[in-house]
This record gives C-alpha cells, sequence and structure tokens, in this order.
C-alpha cells in the first residue's frame, strides 16, 4: 500500500494499526521522499523474530540496525507510534517499549508512506 503527498512532520505522531498474516514472514514500513530515499525502513521479521532498520538514499542502502525486542505476533492487530525530528526517529512499540533510528535523510518532513509485506493495515493516523 502506497500513500504519496500525506505530509508526516518534525513534531507530528504517526499512529499505525496493522495485522500481520497468520503466515506473515516479514512486513515493512517505509517514511521518505519516494521509493529511493527512504529516511525509515522498519522492518519485523517473523523467521528470525528481530525488527531490522535502515535507510535508503539515492538508491543505496545504508548499514542496517537489528533491535531484538519483537512484541509482533502473527494475525493478532498491533499498533504502533512514530515520531520524529531532524535527528532521530523515535518508535514506541505495541508493548509500551521505545526504539529509535537515526534521520540519515535529516529532513522535517516526509511525503512518502509505503507498506509492503504480510500485513494488511488497519488504520493510520497522523496528528
Amino acid at each position: 500500500m502506497l500513500i504519496k503527498d500525506m505530509t508526516f512532520k518534525e513534531g507530528q505522531e504517526f499512529k499505525i494499526r496493522v495485522k500481520p498474516k497468520d503466515d506473515c514472514n516479514s512486513f515493512a514500513i517505509n517514511f521518505g521522499h519516494d521509493s529511493e530515499n527512504i529516511a525509515l525502513h522498519f522492518n519485523p521479521r517473523f523467521d528470525s523474530n528481530t525488527i531490522i532498520f535502515n535507510s535508503l538514499s539515492g538508491g543505496c542502502w545504508g548499514s542496517e540496525e537489528c533491535e531484538g525486542n519483537f512484541p509482533f505476533v502473527r494475525g493478532e492487530e498491533c499498533k504502533f507510534h512514530i515520531n520524529f525530528n531532524s535527528s532521530q526517529f523515535y518508535i514506541r512499540l505495541p508493548d509500551g517499549s521505545m526504539l529509535n533510528f537515526p534521520n540519515r535523510l535529516g529532513d522535517v518532513k516526509y511525503k512518502y508512506f509505503d507498506v509492503s509485506g504480510d500485513a494488511r493495515i488497519i488504520g493510520v493516523k497522523v496528528k
């Protein structure tokens, strides 16, 4: 699912509810300017019970960061929140724990939002 021209700015909170499929291997949520410039690639992987973070600049991936806290369950709807500033993304996971990832593109406004993989979007809210 791709959403274009939905502005997500510094200081706003992006709430997303997703439901991974019963046989979900992974899903990914991307925020950025376009498919070649992604500031936040958030990728829960059920096969390894890890969350992979990365960024894409000019079509080139940065170095992956890996998180071992994995509060996602196949087939169960979950909710998490994302906000950011020019230096960091802050992600509150479904279990209430907080993660952060550097805002490598350094911008304070993004218009590209994409979800791929084995999950269905239930709802999205920006406030």
